[in-house]
């Protein structure tokens, strides 16, 4: 079994000079094939439930899903709850073997977000799981506008929460195209990497030009990049193609089955981007 936590995978990242993909899953189909091309490229990966993901499976299913994978791979698997909003999401996570878990408070008012970050973190690692938090909020393409994270603030939430992994918001938006943003705010991100020693964590990171996201990999202290929409853009793509060769056909395990190849390359490619030189 290569089941691991989050810090066991990022602070070899942040050593050796790379990054680790959080991949953003939706059901079986997905999360098989982002584990097939891990191994394929041979770096670890980080299988992430969403909320969009829970409103669909429930997370002791998710939780049994992540670790068969994990059983049977020769890379690391991170088993990681993204988007937490309650301790009650974060207990039930841990309980359903999640190795990892996220909690959100970017919302919250800073000393709010600290104090419910702090006791989450502390529930998991009482339990050996490891803990990221948000620190400034990231919004959404077409939705909730950002509210970039200021690097004392950054500072004093890593330092009173005791997180393996904190998320900030220095450009990045949620839901955004494949390389379609406008890049991160690395003046920013220096300032906040020379007052924590946390690993830095990019959700949106589709959003993210493919050159920015490969550089920051290498050279910064971002450890992890949450992918999601480029990916799903491609499921859809396969998706499309297969039921077009055949419009009468209606057995999803036939349909599904042809989208596994098409997956796998594309998520290689994205997993190649943060591997170090």
């Amino acid at each position: 079994m290569t089941l691991a936590t989050l810090s066991e995978v990022l602070q070899p990242a942040l050593r050796d000079g790379y990054a680790v993909a959080g991949l953003v899953t939706l059901g079986w189909e997905d999360m098989r094939a982002y584990v097939a091309a891990a191994e394929a490229e041979g770096v670890p990966v980080i299988l992430q439930a969403g909320p969009s993901c829970r409103k669909h499976t429930p997370l002791p299913v998710l939780g049994a899903m992540f670790r068969h994978l994990a059983e049977s791979a020769s890379v690391p698997v991170v088993a990681h709850l993204d988007h937490g909003y309650t301790e009650a999401e974060c207990r039930e996570a841990i309980a359903s073997g999640f190795t990892s878990v996220m909690f959100d408070g970017s919302r919250l008012p800073l000393a709010e977000n600290i104090a419910r970050t702090a006791e989450i973190a502390a529930m998991a690692h009482a339990a050996g799981v490891s803990c990221e938090g948000e620190i400034g909020f990231v919004g959404y393409a077409g939705g909730e506008g950002s509210a970039g994270t200021d690097p004392e603030e950054a500072a004093h939430f890593a330092r009173e929460t005791g997180i393996d992994a904190m998320a900030i918001s220095v450009g990045n938006t949620h839901l955004q195209a494949g390389g379609s943003g406008g890049g991160l705010d690395e003046a920013r991100i220096r300032a906040i990497e020379a007052l924590t020693e946390a690993p830095l964590v990019i959700h949106g990171g589709s959003g993210v030009p493919h050159a920015q996201r490969r550089a920051l990999a290498r050279g910064s202290r971002i450890a992890k990049f949450n992918i999601g929409t480029e990916l799903r853009m491609e499921f859809g793509r396969a998706l499309r193609a297969a039921v077009a060769r055949d419009p009468d056909r209606f057995d999803r395990v036939a349909i599904l089955s042809e989208i596994h190849d098409p997956l796998v390359m594309a998520t290689r490619g994205v997993l190649r981007g943060f591997k170090g030189e």
